[in-house]
């Protein structure tokens, strides 16, 4: 027999297993990238429209309409840059269930499309980080989007006050939380399921997230001397958002940081996991 010389100082060695997720986590992310810029026309739109047109309807057509949400003059102005870190934290929320609920729903659903990812050499719940680091890049760019609209179109002026610290601590964790809570809603929701998830579970979220009023202002809203809305509402993620936005770039009043900061860290922590373990099961499945 004839021994067959093989060339092993040609052959490269096996790349870790840690090394190849590593490489596989940045051809996905890379791709939603792609496919991000590639629908920019629908993206922008998508994005902008709800933001503009609550500045614009709020801000603009009713104090030109002489009805200003807040009153006149100082009251209108103070009620615009309310609304703005409203608009922000709501652009936020609907980001993480656009761009991460949405299409999960879909992958799930019609196209199969998550069969084709959790085939890549990663672990199964390094897919769904995946999911959530695009949603959460997918919301920043929204929430970036917010100011230029800010600037613009009010017809009183907006005086933000930029907490740079509490802006840029806030951020990441507010981003998360959509995420996570659009992976959780992604993981649990069939297509046909889609107008309930809208109708029964986002409207109620948006109209009680503190987006148009402070926290605060809501405890005359009494039941038997009791204020239960001032408390039901702190279910709600989006309330924290929006009183974390107004501490980071107003001088209004707003809830304790130490509320925020808290509430947040738990909500990003439990619908993380909630989604993890839902995207589990659903691809397991």
């Amino acid at each position: 027999m004839t021994a067959i010389d093989t060339p092993l100082g040609n052959v490269a060695p096996p790349r870790s297993a840690q090394a190849a997720s590593s490489v596989a986590f940045r051809a996905l992310m890379l791709r939603d990238l792609t496919v991000l810029c590639k629908n920019l026309k629908e993206f922008i739109p998508r994005t902008l429209l709800q933001p503009f047109l609550l500045v614009f309807v709020f801000t603009y057509v009713f104090p030109r309409i002489g009805q200003g949400v807040g009153g006149s003059g100082a009251a209108a102005a103070a009620f615009s840059t309310r609304l703005v870190a409203g608009v922000i934290a709501l652009t936020i929320i609907f980001q993480g269930i656009q761009s991460v609920a949405l299409p999960l729903v879909q992958e799930f659903g019609y196209t199969k499309e998550i069969e084709d990812r959790v085939l890549a050499p990663l672990p199964i719940w390094l897919v769904a980080v995946g999911k959530i680091t695009a949603g959460m890049l997918n919301g920043l760019f929204a929430a970036c989007l917010v100011f230029p609209i800010a600037a613009i179109v009010p017809a009183t002026p907006v005086h933000l006050h930029v907490n740079w610290l509490v802006l840029l601590t806030l951020t990441p964790l507010a981003l998360l939380t959509a995420a996570a809570l659009g992976l959780s809603f992604g993981t649990r929701f069939e297509p046909r399921q889609v107008p309930i998830l809208f109708g029964i579970i986002v409207l109620p979220l948006t109209f009680l997230g503190a987006i148009y009023y402070s926290w605060s202002t809501l405890g005359p809203v009494k039941l038997f001397g009791f204020s239960w809305l001032k408390w039901l509402v702190l279910l709600n993620p989006l309330v924290y958002i929006s009183e974390g936005y107004r501490a980071a770039l107003t001088h209004g009043p707003h809830m304790s940081l130490w509320a925020v900061y808290g509430a947040l860290i738990l909500f990003a922590s439990f619908l993380t996991w909630q989604g993890l373990e839902g995207f589990r099961a659903r691809v397991v499945s």
